[in-house]
């Protein structure tokens, strides 16, 4: 038997689908690391002078303003995606990502410059997010429009390898941030935080050096200079970004409450940090395997029944896992972290990758799937450990505001979910044979 042939199609789409994976997984580091810092110290190192709720509200804030400026990059990234080339775009956004990362473990706190210091935090949780606001859509598109080309039947499985970036980055993020919170306290505090942030320009350099080294995509090609930018087409037949918008909110709510929110929570129901930790470790190994295998089921039986399972899934946990949580015990903490975040979210988050880049043509799909994802990021996980926090301020510190964040976040995706036509069986083609519209996939059944 003769051995396979490595067509050069092939390599070229694992190239991409490891670029993919790294830009996510900086991505996903960058923020859950800050989220996890933020949860942790950020609350008396920026904000001093506020009562511990309100600094811990207020770390969180700072952590909303990264998501409020992502729909702005996914305009604006997704602009020049799609009218001048997707490489470019990628390079862009993981250096603005890592960089903005990496300086937010040099700047001073509040002792040092007095206000400037949550100023500057702010402004540069803002870069941040512009930049990943156009990272997603333009890493995603790239390995699904690749796939299209040798292994159009499988677009959930190898757009997956954007969607693991997650778990890897929490991993990742967990790992370092356990390492360092090992520290004395004092130790910790003064410079022990800064660590993480500053390890992200590793992930830099080797995210750069393999996107260096990726073809654009084969379905690309430069629009006439005449043609109508991108977002005006996209906002002028506005119900599949919409759309695209409320089927990820489920996962994203889930994702939020369930890492950097749920360190803080955990740590005041009197875990220690490295328990909460290693849960958030042990949940994103699980996601690790979920994640792919929910995928590549979403290429056989459809993109929409392995979604609405996840969301029904997700649902129909928020009160036990709370339960878990609330027990004290350190096995059912991870237990809890597992079901919840690990098998559940995955579920719904999975499929997201293939399913939103398939409801655009090719000639606004970077505008449009950035949109539709990072207004869900807003929704979903920007502010649900700000809102959360906040009912627990005024609610004694009963869980039951949290659970009923998962289930509202779950409930919006499942409903949408039956508002969206299957994609998984529809072929993509290139830009110069596609309308600029969002295309019958896109709408709603």
């Amino acid at each position: 038997m003769q051995p396979s042939r490595t067509t050069p199609e092939s390599r070229q789409l694992r190239r991409v689908a490891l670029s993919g994976l790294l830009g996510t997984a900086v991505e996903f580091y960058d923020f859950l690391v800050y989220g996890t810092v933020a949860a942790l110290v950020f609350g008396d190192l920026f904000f001093p002078d506020a009562d511990p709720a309100v600094g811990t509200i207020a770390a969180f804030g700072t952590f909303a303003a990264g998501y409020l400026a992502r729909p702005l990059g996914g305009i604006l990234f997704g602009h020049f995606g799609d009218r001048v080339g997707r490489k470019s775009m990628m390079l862009l956004t993981m250096l603005l990502m890592g960089s903005g990362s990496f300086l937010i473990g040099l700047l001073p706190t509040y002792d040092a410059i007095g206000v400037w210091a949550p100023v500057l935090l702010v402004l540069l949780r803002v870069v941040q997010g512009i930049a990943i606001g156009g990272e997603w859509g333009g890493a995603t598109l790239m390995v699904v429009e690749h796939a299209e080309r040798t292994q159009g039947a499988r677009r959930g499985l190898w757009s997956s390898f954007t969607q693991l970036g997650a778990p890897l980055g929490s991993l990742l993020s967990a790992g370092v941030v356990t390492l360092v919170a090992a520290l004395p306290d004092d130790d910790f505090r003064s410079w022990g935080w800064r660590v993480p942030f500053l390890l992200s320009v590793v992930l830099l350099g080797v995210g750069m050096f393999v996107r260096l080294k990726v073809a654009e995509s084969p379905l690309f090609t430069k629009p006439e200079p005449s043609e109508k930018p991108p977002v005006l087409e996209v906002l002028r037949r506005p119900k599949p970004v919409l759309l695209a918008a409320c089927v990820g909110i489920g996962a994203f709510t889930a994702q939020s409450l369930l890492t950097s929110f749920m360190i803080t929570y955990a740590v005041d129901e009197g875990y220690s940090r490295s328990q909460v930790l290693t849960a958030v470790t042990v949940a994103s190994g699980v996601a690790l395997l979920v994640l792919p295998t929910a995928s590549a089921l979403s290429d056989r039986v459809g993109r929409r029944p392995v979604v609405l399972t996840g969301a029904i899934a997700s649902a129909a946990l928020a009160f036990p896992v709370l339960a878990l949580v609330n027990s004290g015990s350190p096995g059912l903490l991870i237990l809890a972290l597992a079901l919840g975040h690990g098998v559940a979210q995955s579920t719904m988050y999975g499929p997201l990758g293939a399913l939103l880049t398939e409801m655009f043509g090719t000639r606004v799909r970077y505008t449009g799937a950035s949109l539709g994802y990072q207004a869900a990021t807003l929704l979903g996980a920007g502010f649900s450990p700000l809102i959360a926090s906040s009912l627990l301020a005024s609610n004694g510190g009963g869980s039951t505001p949290v659970s009923l964040l998962l289930c509202g976040g779950a409930a919006i995706t499942a409903l949408t979910v039956w508002r969206i036509r299957e994609t998984h069986t529809d072929a993509l083609q290139p830009s110069t044979t596609r309308s600029a519209t969002p295309t019958p996939e896109g709408t709603p059944r």
